[in-house]
């Protein structure tokens, strides 16, 4: 019986239910990886770090309002800020509003590569979540996302100024 014809036979129970969530959970970031890897030697980690400094206002975060929409800790930030700094993608500078605070940059270098990268990872996107799910489907993840998210963590989920 394939997974439609089931799906549609019977509700998955809890279990199936966190079954999927868990392979999905494995799957996705691999996937998202091996190919940002293999298109433009960036992890996906990097290439969220690239982006959403690439989609603010400025060009720039505060390192750790970038940590939290990044859900790392500080340090594992500063490490990927310092490997995107050596290929000139990114910079550092004192937040002159409140000198307490460092900002990341991203330099023309970098939004070159954001621009560069970001076709491939949408197609990838496209093909693994928007060509297989509905509209409603997608609708429907994005909001059980968004609701999973804020029962972790309080803070505002990352959405991308257009």
């Amino acid at each position: 019986m394939s997974e439609s014809t089931r799906s549609s036979a019977k509700p998955l129970t809890k279990p199936e239910i966190w079954a999927s969530v868990a392979t999905l959970l494995e799957r996705l970031p691999a996937a998202l990886d091996a190919q940002l890897q293999r298109d433009s030697g960036l992890t996906h980690f990097e290439f969220g770090i690239l982006y959403a400094l690439d989609t603010a206002e400025g060009r720039s975060l505060r390192l750790s309002v970038l940590a939290g929409f990044a859900s790392c800790t500080l340090s594992r930030l500063s490490r990927a800020v310092s490997r995107l700094e050596q290929r000139g993608w990114v910079r550092r500078v004192i937040d002159q509003t409140d000198g307490r605070f460092t900002l990341a940059v991203l330099c023309e270098e970098g939004h070159a590569k954001v621009q560069q990268a970001t076709p491939g990872h949408e197609a990838l996107v496209d093909r693994l979540l928007f060509d297989v799910l509905t509209t409603a489907q997608a609708r429907q993840l994005g909001i059980a996302s968004r609701r999973i998210s804020a029962a972790i963590a309080p803070d505002p989920v990352w959405t991308p100024s257009s």
